[in-house]
């Protein structure tokens, strides 16, 4: 009877713990950024993403835990040679992230190891169609160069790479002598350029300078003979008004008696200056009769004022 009931116990209690065993391993938790393949009796079955899923014990298997994250791996660094036969040592990052779980299982072994090797014969190929110099300045549009190629083989196997990064490109030290040499005979040649024009701006700005110096004297010179051009025109109006004003002056003086005794009186005394000058220059003097004294010199020039007094 111990031994029934003891059986009894032990049936349910195994069934229980067999229920329990199976209900844990049908109930998984995938992880986020994670994605699992299930494979049902070794064929693909499904691909479960990050949250609760289920699956059949015993006979659903996860093939392959896939990262969805994006990954770096570096590329070894490798021999390249450039488009003007010039040896590089070239290394770089890889950055890609797998898109289908799916193709990276079944696609292709081992999708990291693919991916490298892509980028390498990539990159060599790249570089093998520019020169050494533009290896330094369109490292850029390499990277670019590179990312596409790598993407259009990689497609394939669910991988998709993101960019592509040279570290270092190291070319041959004979290679570096005459870069070093190249590159310090053109900052000598921009000094002298940068110099030059400082000497040339320098010569401009002086000359500039005095253009301004000598336009700024003319026209100061200018000016000053148009004011003094005004001025002497000015005082020769004034002395010309002073002149009329005595002018006129001395004619209403001369149209009275005693201005007309005064004009006869200076007329007759500047003659008989006149006549003394004569005298003076020349040991001849011819003189007509009716002047020989001073009286006719007197009636000649009263008789001239009386005849314009006349005609007035």
């Amino acid at each position: 009877m111990e031994i029934i009931f003891e059986y009894v116990l032990t049936v349910p209690f195994a069934i229980l713990i067999f229920i329990i065993i199976t209900l844990k391993s049908s109930i998984k938790f995938v992880p986020q950024n994670r994605a699992w393949v299930i494979e049902r009796f070794g064929k693909y079955q499904s691909t479960k993403v990050a949250g609760l899923n289920f699956i059949i014990p015993f006979i659903d298997q996860i093939s392959a835990n896939r990262s969805l994250k994006e990954q770096a791996y570096d590329i070894p660094g490798q021999s390249a040679i450039t488009k003007d036969n010039i040896s590089l040592h070239v290394d770089g990052v890889l950055y890609f992230r797998v898109l289908d779980p799916y193709k990276a299982t079944y696609g292709v072994e081992d999708y990291v190891f693919a991916v490298t090797q892509i980028a390498q014969t990539t990159m060599r190929s790249e570089i093998g169609k520019i020169d050494l110099d533009k290896t330094f300045e369109e490292r850029d549009m390499l990277n670019s160069r590179i990312v596409t190629s790598i993407n259009e083989a990689a497609a394939v196997w669910g991988v998709a790479v993101l960019r592509y990064e040279i570290k270092d490109i190291t070319p041959p030290q004979s290679i570096m002598h005459a870069m070093e040499s190249q590159m310090k005979a053109e900052r000598e040649r921009r000094a002298k350029i940068l110099e030059s024009e400082g000497e040339k701006q320098a010569a401009i700005n002086i000359a500039e300078g005095e253009k301004q110096a000598q336009v700024l004297a003319a026209e100061a010179e200018k000016q000053e003979q148009i004011l003094k051009s005004e001025g002497e025109a000015k005082a020769i109006i004034a002395v010309a008004d002073a002149q009329a004003g005595a002018l006129k002056v001395v004619g209403e003086a001369a149209s009275t008696e005693q201005g007309q005794k005064a004009v006869q009186l200076d007329l007759a005394t500047k003659a008989i200056a006149a006549k003394a000058a004569i005298a003076k220059e020349s040991s001849i003097v011819l003189l007509p009769d009716s002047a020989t004294e001073a009286s006719s010199l007197v009636a000649q020039a009263t008789t001239i004022i009386s005849a314009l007094n006349g005609s007035k």
